[in-house]
Parts: structure tokens; sequence; C-alpha cells
């Protein structure tokens, strides 16, 4: 990207829209960090072994046979035990419709929400209860406009989708409280306007024919391109160049130089999310994927708590646990970003000791995110190590 480019606002939103911005600005942090520049965090990297150990040893109990899927949304459609979407398999559309969806439902619920499905009798919470609770949503036709036509996504349905509505399917309650359920709503209402205005035939699974029109096999990259070039009006972040949207970018003081990216970092954690849940739609319907490795890992309170809890990652002030932050404020973009430099540092060295080979997709999924999580549980009930204040659209 040149210097002309990004002092353009479409250029810079344009540089700020791919993952080797994400990785460029997260190693600019790290090499900040370890320099004892950051005003947040200390980095140990003796750490970084055992926490290699810890997912290594949590993904050969989960995984014996290291036959390791991707991390994405579909292993928690199967909670329970249950494979709820096996149906949609023969309609790439149909589970390209679902992902989206699901994954732009899929920020953190709170503590205190869980879904009890009618079916099985079980009971789930957080992102599992978030997925069965979608799945079931969109198996009723909350998301379509046609009620001959239940499993699919429409811009129309998506207009038509009030919170009472969406609260109702997702069982949300005085005593089941889930938090930004608002600010999901306003998301998908936002991307039903992305939808009529400009792509994919008005609903989310026309992105597998227009991907796929004139060739059988996909880059990772392409598909999060597309995206964040068409999806991005929708995010409720605000974050903008000049009228041009930038999405889950946020400011960090420490990052400057290259024109008008000077002071973002950009991280698309769910539009990352969602390229990772669409990978296996396609390929289920044939067509090749490559270049997955060229996606991040995704800073959210799983991983980051992964690092802070094995002692990765410190804060310099004990008191910053003690407080409430804004997904905009400084300590959390920083945290974030060394999220996503340190993923890319522990994922060889997890492999190590597993003595395989895999993208970091299947590192996440064996893995970290599950590693934070047990965490989590075992140190704080499953509460992250910060206390992030959410609109449902980020975290």
């Amino acid at each position: 990207m040149t210097q002309a480019l990004v002092d353009t606002a479409e250029g810079a939103a344009t540089a700020l829209r791919s993952t080797d911005a994400v990785r460029d600005r997260a190693g600019r942090l790290l090499r900040r960090a370890r320099a004892g520049e950051s005003a947040w965090f200390t980095v140990c990297d003796d750490a970084l072994d055992a926490a290699a150990g810890v997912v290594a040893d949590l993904t050969r109990t989960r995984y014996p046979d290291l036959e390791i899927p991707f991390h994405s949304r579909w292993r928690h459609f199967e909670a329970g035990g249950v494979d709820r979407a096996a149906g949609l398999q023969t309609s790439p559309q149909a589970m390209i419709d679902l992902a989206v969806v699901s994954v732009l439902l899929d920020a953190g619920a709170g503590a205190d929400w869980s879904y009890r499905e009618d079916s099985t009798g079980q009971r789930f919470s957080r992102s599992e209860g978030l997925a069965v609770a979608s799945w079931h949503a969109f198996a009723d036709g909350v998301f379509s406009s046609d009620p001959g036509d239940p499993l699919r996504v429409d811009a129309a349905g998506l207009q038509a989708l009030t919170a009472d509505r969406l609260g109702a399917a997702f069982q949300v309650a005085a005593d089941n409280p889930l938090v930004g359920l608002d600010g999901r709503v306003e998301l998908l209402h936002r991307l039903s306007g992305a939808l009529t205005a400009q792509v994919f035939g008005g609903r989310p699974g026309g992105l597998f024919d227009a991907l796929t029109a004139s060739a059988q096999a996909v880059h990772a990259h392409d598909i999060l391109a597309v995206l964040l070039d068409t999806l991005s009006p929708i995010w409720l972040s605000g974050n903008e160049i000049d009228g041009h949207p930038l999405g889950d970018c946020w400011r960090h003081a420490a990052v400057v130089g290259d024109g008008l990216t000077d002071g973002w970092v950009p991280f698309h954690k769910l539009s990352q999310w969602l390229t990772y849940s669409l990978l296996e739609p396609f390929e289920w319907a044939g067509v090749e994927v490559a270049g997955v490795d060229a996606l991040t890992g995704l800073p959210e309170y799983r991983n980051g708590g992964l690092l802070l809890d094995t002692g990765v990652l410190r804060l310099r002030a004990p008191e910053f646990a003690d407080r409430t932050w804004q997904v905009g404020d400084e300590l959390v973009v920083e945290w974030r970003a060394l999220t996503v430099a340190l993923l890319d540092e522990l994922a060889p060295l997890v492999c190590t000791r597993l003595g395989a080979e895999m993208p970091l997709a299947c590192v996440l999924e064996g893995g970290t995110w599950a590693a934070g999580r047990a965490l989590a549980q075992q140190t704080r009930g499953g509460l992250p190590p910060l206390s992030i204040a959410s609109d449902g659209t980020v975290f």
C-alpha cells in the first residue's frame, strides 16, 4: 500500500481492511511492550512455553487423534453432541445464511443468560447457547421473509426483526438477561440495509455464488475481503475516516505514521470469526479453500485471557483488573493487539509439542480458546480476567 493511497480516506480504510494491517499493528505494539514501553502490560516470554504446554495438553484431551477441525461456529452448532445443522450440507447458501447471522449474534452473552433446548432438555450458555438459540431461530424462520422457506436469511426478514421477537427466540427474560440485545438487533438491521443496497441478491448466502461463479477454489482472505468491503457499514462502532467506515478498528496513541491510518489498530474479530466459520460450507460444497493461515488469531477475551492467566501478559497495575473498561480504551486495544501477535508465536510452539503441523485455525480450536475458557472457569468461575462493557457487537 503506497503512502499516496493511504493519504486518501478510501485508501486508508482499504489499507486497514487486511490481515496484513492487523498483524503489522499488533506486531508494533508487541515489540513496544517487550521494550518496556507499554503503560498497560509487560510481556514474560519465559511463560510462552508453559502456555503452549497448557494448550497442547488440552488439545490432546479434546482431540486424541489430532484430527482437529477448524475453529468455527459449526463446533458450537454441535453443542451437547447434537449435529443440528447436518441437513443443511446440501445447500451452501443456507449454511452461509445461518453462519452469518449466528456469528453476528455471537458476542458476549453475559454470565446470567442461558438457553434451554426443548428437543433435548439441555441448557447451554455463552457461545454454545447463542449458537443453539440462533440455530433454532433460523430453523423457525425468524430471519426469513418467506413463511414457505424458513431456512434462509434475507434483507426483508432482518429488517422486520424486533428486539421482542429476537428476545423471545433467545428466551430473554428479567431473570435471563442477554447482554446487548438491542445492539444485536440494530446490527442485523444494518446487515439488512447492506444486503438491500448492494450485495448477494439480498441474502448472505449469495456470497457463495459470487465467489464461485468463475472458479472452484477460493482464498480465505478473499472471503474476508468481500465481507469487509461489503459489510463494513453495518458495525456500530462509528469508527471511520472521513465517512469511510472502519468497523472493528480502534485508536492507540503509540501507532504513528502511515498517513490517514495513523493511530488506528484494526482487528475485524467478528469478520474473521465469520470467515473461519465459512470455510467449511465452501469445502463441504466441493470448493477448495486456500490460504487459511492468512487469517489471524481472534482477539477476544478467551484467547486474551489465556495469555493473562498463564502469565505471558501481566498488567502493569493490579487495580486495572478492578474496573470496567470500554472497548475503545487503550488498555483493551493493546490487550487485543498483543493477543493477535502472541497467538502467532504460540501456535508453532503448540505444534512442536504435539508433533504435528496444523494451521492456526486448528490450534485455536484445539486449542487456545478452550484453554482460555478452562483457566477462566478454574480461577474466576468463567468470568474473563478484565471487565469490558459490551454492546453485544465486538466481544
